[in-house]
């Protein structure tokens, strides 16, 4: 609707009366007008905004469909067979994972003994078989040691009438006079309290080596798997309209909205996560008890994080009255949440008791002003809880 148009509209509403040969317009007729043009451009707002958010909704499903498509859908290697007569050891088939072969006794390995996930999603070697071996041949152990990574020959030298044999590192001489590796993983990966690796360990020949989880890089100083912010590297799939948000070992895409005008009552976006409401109609009485502003909020979590612990704090800097109230009205997972008040001005959302994840954890919150028992004012904090699947 034009400048124009409107000023018409305004004319036709604003009809004057003629007192005594003077005419002039009642206080009641312009307050009559002025309602009358809020509800129509009130009218005009939402139904360009409706006509705004259902284009959005197209454009964003439209990218969404052709990013999945062109996205990779494997992020796994083919699963590997076991050989007839043989094991299989190891069970991951992700990037970076190795898998070994044994043979049974009285077999030979042919073929690769050990086998990795690459980059493009293909295994390195060869698939090994596991043959009978050459009649009359002696078997050095009853064991599963044939993978010849895992055991090999002692160093044997002769001091006097002493044979000294010794093994190399991350190997130890078992029956048979065989050095035989060290499972690492074995011995120490078991206890929380003596892991070697915070998440995985893979045992390789003489030695070992750690893996993190999609979502995580390897610190190889200290074993430790550090969170790949996605979101600041460009490592995520969220549309223009959405907005990433980095959680451990992952990302999430995210769009706040304002609310629908209801009631007299709108609001508008004053930040990506920021919504103001609009100024009142003098006779509205709905909404002026509707939410000041409304926030969205989004935090990461670890998994099995140790409480209490406060998680968000809320405050106003334009305080007015004599008092503010804090409480939970409503989201979903939030029993292990409560809200405190840690001063005269400051509310604090607390976690009360460790969550396991992944999970999802939905609260809103709402700050009261009053004075005197008097409603000042309503703020409505949305946050939500992004809890890993991993404790780091």
């Amino acid at each position: 609707m034009t400048p124009k148009v409107l000023a018409l509209l305004v004319l036709s509403l604003l009809q004057p009366h003629s007192t005594g040969g003077q005419v002039c317009v009642t206080k009641h007729q312009v307050m009559s007008a002025v309602r009358q043009m809020q509800k129509v451009l009130s009218t005009q707002e939402a139904t360009y905004l409706q006509g705004v958010r259902s284009m959005k909704k197209v454009l964003t499903a439209l990218q969404s469909d052709l990013q999945k498509q062109a996205s990779k859908s494997n992020e796994t290697c083919p699963a590997l067979g076991t050989p007839a007569n043989g094991k299989k050891l190891g069970k991951k088939a992700a990037v970076g994972h190795e898998i070994h072969f044994l043979c049974a006794p009285g077999f030979q390995l042919l073929g690769s003994e050990s086998r990795m996930c690459l980059e493009n999603r293909t295994w390195s070697g060869q698939q090994p078989t596991c043959k009978p071996e050459v009649s009359g041949a002696q078997t050095r152990s009853r064991d599963w040691v044939t993978n010849s990574s895992f055991s090999r020959q002692p160093r044997c030298a002769d001091s006097g009438s002493s044979r000294q044999c010794t093994c190399d590192s991350g190997f130890r001489i078992k029956a048979g006079g065989i050095c035989q590796d060290v499972d690492e993983c074995e011995l120490f990966q078991v206890n929380r309290e003596s892991r070697i690796c915070i998440h995985e360990c893979i045992n390789t020949p003489g030695s070992y080596r750690c893996i993190c989880p999609t979502g995580y890089l390897l610190n190889t100083e200290v074993n430790s798997c550090e969170d790949v912010d996605e979101c600041a590297n460009n490592q995520n799939n969220c549309s223009r309209s959405e907005m990433c948000i980095n959680v451990y070992g992952g990302f999430q895409c995210v769009r706040p909205e304002c609310p629908k005008p209801r009631l007299n009552t709108s609001y508008v976006k004053t930040s990506n996560y920021q919504c103001e409401r609009n100024p009142c109609p003098m006779d509205s009485k709905s909404c002026q008890l509707s939410a000041n502003s409304i926030s969205y909020h989004y935090l990461p979590l670890h998994s099995n994080r140790s409480a209490p612990k406060v998680l968000f704090t809320m405050s106003t800097s334009h305080f007015m009255g004599d008092s503010l109230r804090f409480a939970i009205t409503g989201g979903k997972g939030h029993s292990s949440l409560a809200v405190e008040r840690s001063d005269r001005y400051t509310g604090v959302l607390t976690l009360t008791s460790p969550v396991i994840g992944p999970a999802t954890l939905e609260v809103e919150l709402e700050m009261t002003e009053m004075s005197r028992k008097t409603l000042l004012g309503r703020h409505i904090f949305h946050v939500t809880i992004f809890v890993s699947q991993y404790d780091f």
